[in-house]
């Protein structure tokens, strides 16, 4: 891995990856995770500056009075730790945060760092004030980690030389510099990396309109016309998440361009994304399938997830860490100790009639713990 910073044609090795199943490509149209097609399309995307980061208002505040204040004493900020699901511009900050302090940006990512001493020969380079991003730093080697804590607290390095009784820890000063840390799994970071972090942001999902504010924009960069109705429409199916809603805008202008006049609008936008096979909730085809499953063969759960990976035919893994998440995010599935179960909700997007006998049950979700077998 090269330590400079990114071109516009680069991506951070590793951008925004989970730790968990990479989803098939039939699903790529709702998936939060970065394809290259995405990374070379967001390359065009990404805001420059903090004034034009669109969202996560609470955050850009907080950090615009961490880097004002590291300007004015002339010394690096506080190390920055960036936490939450992909595609929510975790990177995007990360590029911002460096280009508001004029530094330069070393990229990397933590599956990236194997060996304490990747890591040493990264740091001996950094000039003083350069950022340092690491993507999913939750994924770092543990010797790795463990170096990085002493060039956090107290910027230096001790290198080992030799081995066994013969060997010697020979320190070397590192010039300060800014750790910006991203992690889609913040329970994963160990207590003694987390607390080194001076400022932790957690970053939420958008609501509509901010997602219309991101797809505004970049419908102006990328020259697609627009009609009122048709952002919002994308805005409603995207899962609360910048990536999704521009992979969706890409999607409908292809759309707009083949079969209609090439002007994205609410109509245009419904019959691209009823091709796509993406409904008014969000949910594809894994994910009604699901639910299908859960409510037509198993009258709507409890029913362990084993079983519903077998009757859609996806591997459990897939179910549980792809599907899943956001199902139990937008209330159409719950997750109890008896198995998965089918809420009052689902049963309605599915044009469905829920069973009377749910409405003893608490919130019309299924069994508990104290209802009889």
């Amino acid at each position: 891995m090269t330590g400079r910073q990114p071109d516009d044609h680069e991506q951070p090795a590793g951008q925004e990856q989970s730790a968990g199943h990479r989803p098939s490509d039939e699903r790529a149209l709702t998936s939060a995770q970065a394809d290259v097609d995405d990374r070379a399309f967001e390359t065009s995307l990404r805001p420059r500056r903090l004034i034009d980061f669109v969202g996560q208002e609470r955050v850009r505040e907080q950090l615009e009075l961490v880097l004002e204040s590291a300007r004015r004493r002339g010394q690096p900020p506080d190390h920055v730790l960036l936490s939450g699901p992909p595609g929510l511009g975790k990177t995007s900050l990360a590029l911002i945060i460096a280009a508001e302090l004029g530094a330069a940006i070393r990229v990397t990512s933590g599956p990236a760092i194997e060996r304490a001493g990747d890591l040493a020969a990264m740091l001996s380079t950094l000039s003083e004030g350069d950022v340092l991003f690491i993507d999913e730093i939750h994924r770092i080697a543990r010797p790795a980690e463990e170096l990085l804590y002493v060039a956090m607290e107290d910027f230096r390095v001790d290198v080992v030389v030799g081995k066994g009784h013969g060997a010697t820890a020979i320190p070397l000063d590192v010039a300060p510099f800014t750790l910006v840390g991203a992690t889609t799994r913040s329970g994963l970071l160990t207590g003694p990396l987390r607390d080194r972090f001076g400022f932790v942001a957690h970053m939420d999902f958008y609501s509509d309109v901010e997602l219309v504010r991101v797809m505004t924009r970049s419908a102006e960069v990328l020259g697609v016309p627009t009609r009122p109705g048709g952002t919002e429409e994308i805005a409603g199916r995207s899962r609360g998440t910048p990536r999704i809603a521009n992979r969706l805008l890409r999607r409908v202008r292809d759309y707009a361009e083949v079969r209609a006049d090439g002007v994205v609008s609410r109509e245009v936008a419904r019959s691209a994304l009823a091709v796509y096979d993406v409904d008014e909730l969000g949910l594809d085809r894994l994910d009604r399938g699901v639910l299908d499953a859960l409510i037509r063969r198993f009258s709507g759960g409890p029913v362990g997830v084993a079983t519903i990976a077998v009757a859609v035919g996806e591997e459990v893994q897939t179910v549980e860490e792809v599907a899943e998440p956001f199902l139990v995010r937008a209330g159409l599935l719950a997750r109890t100790p008896r198995g998965r179960v089918a809420t009052d909700a689902a049963w309605t997007h599915l044009g469905l009639t829920p069973p009377a006998g749910r409405a003893s049950w608490p919130g019309g979700t299924g069994p508990t713990l104290f209802d009889p077998s």
